[in-house]
């Protein structure tokens, strides 16, 4: 896709270049397949985006098949520290293209250093996904990065700055923007329909934190699982296959934010959406048993609420079982509610006048988000959440899990991304990186 490739000489150039032959020349009939010229829906190979992807699981999976399900999008790569998911990914790869050409990497440095690559999907654990990005942008390309974008409060700023300096496509994985259940919720709230917005709810798991080690376990063979590449930044502690497997989630040293930042990457995000507040965040954060309550300078309360029963059962907090990540937004005239359901409950219940019905676990569904950055990749355009989004989102869940942690009123200057008479929390917005390591 890019004007910039090692060979210029592009398909259409050289036919061009064939046909002005002298007269004397003799023609000779040539089968050129329709893919290569783009024909029948087919997009030419010159025209792809040409894709690449770091640390894929079951998350990183769904992406990654809503990209390739794009007819513009050619997937050449997979980095992985696991043998068993690097070949997991390249025979899906193999198998839908028919050849066997998806290249497998240990190292994600080889797989940036490849001229032809345009884009990167990261969906690494939670502590690789700011420097994996900030990398592969220095490197020319341009990133979709599984949430939490940012380990800490330094990193998501860290990245956003690369983004901005390098001129890169980034997208953030907080994909209920681009989810329609979520849309008409942020359109009841910016609209006026529900009047005056004076309070957000956003929901995230009840907040944990673990700083012990799981026992040790035979390191593997690093052909197998390369323990050093998957610890990367963090810091060094004893190989468990728990680890590699998703048990890294509660552990300090590989999670984000208390574990906070698991669901509130997405419903903190929507509610910064819901109050038109993108640019900025809240300026004081106080936390109880059950919440975290945030205030904003324009009036608004934003209401983090912890909750118990997370996989769609009924929770005391919402007024409806609306599954994963539920917000509900209020104001002095009415509220709506919505989650990964795809069910809105309004009041009053005529708020829901010409809404069409969502399909159910619409929230996780990636495609919408995935064209958007595609487009955008295409474009040079602004993604629905882009670097600038994700900054202040994360920024504003990252300090919500601070004064959790500090277990006291904290207050914040969105402006300066600081707090304000507090340097044990302004001590706690950044983590050492392991060398050789750093951003």
């Amino acid at each position: 896709m890019k004007a910039s490739r090692s060979n210029p000489l592009t398909r259409r150039a050289f036919l061009r270049g064939s046909l002005a032959v002298g007269a004397s020349a003799i023609a000779i009939p040539t089968f050129i397949p329709a893919r290569a010229l783009g024909r029948d829906g087919m997009v030419a190979p010159s025209e792809q985006i040409v894709l690449g992807a770091i640390g894929i699981g079951s998350r990183g999976r769904h992406v990654l098949e809503c990209m390739m399900g794009e007819k513009d999008v050619r997937f050449v790569g997979i980095c992985d520290v696991q043998r068993t998911r690097r070949e997991s990914v390249k025979a899906m790869a193999d198998k839908k293209y028919g050849n066997q050409d998806c290249a497998m990497y240990r190292d994600f440095h080889d797989l940036l250093a490849r001229s032809d690559l345009d884009a990167v999907l990261i969906a690494t654990g939670d502590h690789w996904h700011a420097l994996g990005s900030i990398i592969a942008a220095r490197a020319g390309k341009d990133v979709y990065s599984e949430k939490p974008c940012g380990l800490t409060m330094g990193q998501c700023q860290a990245l956003d700055d690369t983004i901005q300096r390098y001129g890169r496509v980034f997208q953030a994985g907080t994909q209920r923007r681009s989810v329609a259940n979520f849309q008409f919720a942020h359109y009841l709230a910016r609209s006026g329909r529900l009047g005056k917005i004076h309070t957000l709810h956003a929901s995230c798991y009840r907040p944990k934190v673990s700083y012990d080690w799981l026992p040790a376990e035979p390191e593997p063979p690093a052909e197998e699982c390369d323990w050093d590449r998957w610890l990367g930044p963090s810091p060094w502690r004893p190989f468990n296959r728990t680890y590699v497997n998703g048990g890294w989630r509660g552990h300090y040293d590989f999670d984000s934010g208390a574990a906070i930042l698991d669901w509130a990457a997405h419903t903190v995000d929507l509610c910064q959406w819901a109050n038109d507040a993108d640019e900025t965040g809240p300026v004081s954060f106080e936390p109880s048993k059950e919440k975290i309550t945030a205030r904003y300078a324009n009036g608004v309360t934003l209401i983090i609420d912890f909750l118990d029963t997370p996989f769609g059962n009924r929770d005391p907090h919402y007024r409806t079982s609306n599954g994963t990540c539920p917000v509900r937004y209020i104001g002095d005239e009415g509220w709506v509610e919505t989650g990964d359901t795809g069910q809105i409950v309004t009041y009053p219940e005529t708020l829901k006048s010409g809404m069409r019905q969502f399909a159910a676990t619409a929230g996780t569904n990636a495609a919408a988000h995935t064209r958007n950055f595609l487009d955008c990749v295409r474009s040079r355009g602004l993604p629905a959440c882009n670097s600038k989004v994700m900054r202040h989102s994360h920024l504003a869940s990252h300090a919500a899990a601070i004064s959790w942690m500090r277990g006291k009123t904290l207050q914040y200057d969105p402006l300066r991304e600081e707090f304000v008479g507090d340097p044990e929390a302004n001590a706690m917005r950044d983590r050492a990186m392991r060398e050789p390591w750093h951003i």
